[in-house]
């Protein structure tokens, strides 16, 4: 009898050890392959059985997390969800996540290892730590007055901070609510519907998603080309350009918008934007130096991220690209590209002297009592062009407000220098143009520059023409400085 016994125990022993053998293989070796499975919910249901941290702009939450009762608990939700849209992006329980509200998930879900003081205990416990808040540069005076001024027309608006690169505004037009896809019920499916099947595309971010032909904004990096260069050397010497000028290798005459382009200084062709004058000075350039300007103010940059991943602005320099095209290519025209974003830091560049500062958006990450877990650290400065190459296209620029095409941006008590553009497109250049414009602002009493502004205006209203940036987009950019300035 004792002999069954000693069997039936060392039986049960070898079952025990089996049993826990399988449970830590599950539990342990295999459990991310179980988290990951599309048929777990468990991981949904702990993702938001907790209130989501919260994104501050200008030390107010503009998200926030509804109780709604259900087995997915907490549903996020948004204070002027449209205003800042092109910043939080959304979180849907339906439909995953965009811009900050994905970048830094890991933070507003709780899941990020620095919020913890013991994340190795969490992950054994399986408990979660309450989320985090991320704290944007954003300005919010200078967010409502983009938004505001852009109205019902596409559009978008980018600001920097010439100095530090903080990103004051972010805006595109027109916008949606990101609360109108938080759910996962019928409202959540309709709204998605709606807003993906809109033919003006409301949740793409035109402010850094989307690029455009920068049209005549583009000949501030021609103008940086050409001093840099030493090709012009007095901006009130007449640069013996021909109007109309033919496009080298071809019988393709360009011509100008507005007169007195023929033998125009450089000062004139800046602030009337003759493309005369900027075609043939890009030729004259290279196309070699043209792209290490283009490239030296983020041109060409693939791995842009504010954190938000940035769309990639390009100057056409393939191997391939004859004069003709270089000459359109330095006029912001052929294969040239841009973001908003992009044609701010440019301004921002001619602002702070040459140098060109990565902009970024997040300011901190902290826990859910406050204290700060990250901090975000400007990179070094980048110098794009000479100072004195800066100081004369700041020069050049004020006098596009003062004396030329810019006039609308003008702020009363500030120092204003911008420029104009129009980009044609289409079929045939069919299309109404996009108004482009440029600026920075400088208070009278200030040392330097606070704020750069880059706007553009998909359904410009104003005629073809230099104007229709000056007409359409410089008011906007003026409601962004005054904002800027005014706080």
């Amino acid at each position: 009898m004792t002999t069954y016994i000693r069997r039936a125990a060392a039986l049960c022993a070898l079952l025990f050890v089996a049993l826990l053998a399988n449970a830590t293989r599950i539990q342990v070796f295999q459990a991310s392959s179980y988290d990951d499975n599309a048929a777990n919910r468990r991981p949904s249901i702990a993702r938001w059985g907790q209130p989501r941290g919260d994104i501050v702009v200008g030390g107010r939450a503009v998200t926030g997390s509804r109780d709604t009762g259900e087995q997915l608990r907490y549903e996020r939700t948004y204070e002027d969800g449209p205003l800042y849209a092109p910043v939080t992006g959304f979180a849907s329980q339906k439909y995953g996540a965009t811009l900050l509200e994905d970048v830094e998930d890991r933070v507003l879900a709780g899941t990020e290892p620095t919020l913890s003081l013991l994340p190795a205990w969490n992950d054994m416990a399986r408990t979660h730590t309450p989320g985090g808040r991320i704290v944007t540069t954003v300005h919010p005076a200078a967010q409502l007055a983009a938004y505001r001024a852009l109205g019902s027309r596409r559009g978008a608006v980018a600001a920097l901070e010439p100095a530090t690169g903080r990103v004051l505004a972010l805006v595109s037009t027109p916008s949606y609510d990101p609360g109108e896809l938080a759910g996962n019920g019928r409202s959540a499916t309709a709204a998605w519907k709606r807003l993906s099947g809109d033919a003006s595309r409301p949740m793409l971010n035109r402010a850094i998603r989307q690029t455009y032909p920068p049209g005549s904004t583009f000949k501030v990096v021609t103008a940086a080309a050409a001093l840099d260069a030493g090709l012009v050397r007095d901006v009130d010497a007449p640069t013996r350009s021909p109007d109309p000028y033919t496009l080298p290798g071809t019988s393709t005459a360009l011509s100008n918008e507005v007169d007195g382009c023929e033998d125009a200084s450089l000062r004139y062709a800046f602030e009337w934007s003759c493309n005369t004058v900027f075609a043939r000075l890009g030729v004259r350039v290279g196309q070699h130096r043209m792209a290490d300007t283009a490239h030296g103010l983020g041109f060409d940059h693939t791995e842009l991220r504010i954190p938000l991943p940035v769309a990639p602005s390009s100057f056409a320099t393939g191997t391939g690209m004859d004069r003709a095209q270089l000459a359109l290519s330095s006029i912001g025209q052929f294969d040239t590209r841009a973001t908003p974003l992009q044609m701010a830091m440019v301004t921002a560049a001619v602002a702070n002297g040459g140098s060109v500062r990565a902009p970024y958006l997040v300011e901190r990450a902290t826990n859910a009592s406050g204290g700060t877990v990250s901090v975000t650290v400007p990179r070094p400065p980048h110098q794009a062009m000479t100072p004195v190459t800066a100081a004369r296209l700041r020069e050049l620029m004020t006098g596009v407000v003062a004396e030329g095409t810019g006039g609308r941006a003008a702020v009363e008590g500030a120092t204003v220098g911008g420029k104009t553009g129009t980009a044609q497109h289409g079929v045939g250049n069919s299309g109404t143009p996009y108004a482009w414009f440029i600026s920075w602002a400088r208070a009278r009493d200030a040392a330097a520059p606070a704020v750069a502004v880059a706007v553009v205006v998909e359904n410009a209203d104003a005629d073809r023409g230099e104007i229709s940036g000056g007409g359409d987009a410089a008011p906007v950019a003026r409601a962004v400085m005054e904002a800027v300035l005014g706080s």
